[in-house]
């Protein structure tokens, strides 16, 4: 018990302190849109490089060295396509910008970013059950995506028709699943081998949103020398989750 604590008190912290990012979308309340895109796409950067450095350097090489054989592998290919899957069904969003091209689908953003925030949760308390070091390096990958997302799904229901007050509390609401998913997430630790199947799912699914959303968003900018510096920060949160090995 003293050891089931502590991890579920860090899981309750970290999620909660997820769901909070999306306060940060009030920002967009404030910010000039011309200022607010450019802090976006160097934020853009930032959560491409950490998610791509998260999951090639912490949790692939974790995955691996519980398991062996190819297995490990294959699932990091599932959660590529389970993420691809979820993306297509649910019409989950990922919007960076303040303004993006949505009809009458303000509500199917809302659960399909409830369902990838309560995804999230799982995935941070599973880290947990790894080592606090794992945890605290899958936390800080998934707030650095946060923060964009957060105020590209603001934007978003505000442009699909939602008062500002009205979109800044739904947008907390769907945030808030990953508190829960943190609950029920580290509950299902418990199970023989759920470790060994979530850590390289969420591995491809890091890599899927890092390629095939975040970076895109990136190679957007037509000017070479705007895209020089989110490339830049891209780097840095490769090097980032490198140096963060030395910590693990």
């Amino acid at each position: 018990m003293q050891i089931i604590v502590p991890n579920f008190l860090w899981v309750f912290l970290s999620t909660f302190a997820i769901s909070a990012i999306a306060v940060i979308a009030i920002l967009g309340l404030y910010l000039k849109e011309r200022f607010l895109n450019k802090i976006l796409l160097i934020l853009v950067g930032l959560s491409a490089g950490a998610m791509m450095g998260g999951a090639f350097l912490h949790l692939i090489p974790e995955a691996v060295e519980e398991a062996e054989g190819s297995f490990p592998y294959l699932l990091v290919i599932a959660g590529f396509v389970v993420f691809f899957l979820i993306e297509r069904v649910l019409h989950w969003r990922h919007c960076h910008k303040g303004k993006c091209n949505v009809h009458s689908f303000g509500y199917v953003n809302i659960i399909g970013d409830s369902i990838h925030n309560f995804l999230d949760g799982i995935i941070i308390a599973t880290s947990f059950t790894v080592s606090f070091e794992i945890g605290i390096i899958t936390t800080i990958v998934v707030a650095s995506h946060e923060i964009p997302q957060e105020i590209g799904d603001f934007g978003v229901l505000v442009y699909a028709g939602f008062k500002k007050g009205k979109a800044l509390a739904l947008n907390y609401l769907a945030a808030s699943t990953v508190i829960l998913g943190g609950v029920i997430g580290f509950y299902l630790s418990e199970i023989e081998k759920f470790v060994l199947f979530i850590l390289p799912l969420a591995a491809g699914g890091f890599i899927y949103i890092a390629a095939s959303d975040l970076i895109p968003e990136i190679k957007k900018e037509e000017s070479t020398k705007k895209i020089i510096l989110p490339f830049i920060v891209f780097l840095l949160g490769i090097g980032a989750m490198y140096l963060l090995t030395f910590f693990e």
